[in-house]
């Protein structure tokens, strides 16, 4: 049996209207399935094997390593973290390191100008004092590192354990809190 021409017309137009209709109704806003917060705690940026340079009047401050570095601007307090560590070796425009500083977590945050060092940190001065603690802050405002945590310090002369601690960054004018031992590495003549 034949059909008429405008049966097979109508019949078409209906075909592609429903295959149409089909399309349009399977479709589906994906980003509306991503909570919003989700997307508030990705970081705006991230860089691999980072490193900076800083100097200042053409003279080496400090250069920073970091196997990973990433910013978050969508929070209330923006915010770096370097979640595989970081190592800042300090020059004060001279040809020599005159410090270093080295952890397995940072975080800085910007507004507080605070860094927050975690797991691991290792404070080594240009006289060759060492810091080591489980976390260390250093409040650029007030030019002040400190902890609350247990710390040990080591020079040539003495080990000196506590617990609480509160220094310039330079390590010069340190204080202990709660002595806990002072170790003499050499004996008195």
């Amino acid at each position: 049996m034949k059909h008429p021409p405008f049966a097979y017309k109508t019949l078409l137009r209906v075909y592609i209207l429903l295959s149409a209709m089909l399309v349009v109704l399977s479709c589906e806003n994906k980003i509306d399935l991503i909570p919003k917060s989700d997307l508030l705690t990705l970081p705006s940026l991230t860089v691999k094997d980072f490193e900076t340079v800083y100097t200042d009047s053409c003279r080496l401050k400090l250069i920073m390593y970091a196997p990973l570095m990433e910013e978050y601007t969508n929070s209330d307090a923006p915010y770096y973290e370097f979640k595989s560590g970081i190592r800042v070796i300090f020059y004060d425009g001279r040809k020599d390191p005159a410090g270093s500083v080295t952890a397995k977590y940072a975080k800085y945050t910007k507004s507080e100008f605070l860094w927050e060092l975690r797991d691991s940190v290792v404070v080594i001065n240009e006289g060759n004092d060492k810091l080591e603690t489980e976390i260390l802050f250093w409040d650029e405002k007030k030019d002040l590192i400190y902890s609350d945590l247990f710390v040990k310090i080591t020079n040539e002369d003495q080990i000196v354990m506590g617990t609480g601690f509160e220094s310039d960054p330079r390590l010069n004018k340190r204080k202990i809190k709660k002595v806990s031992a002072t170790i003499f590495l050499k004996d008195e003549e």
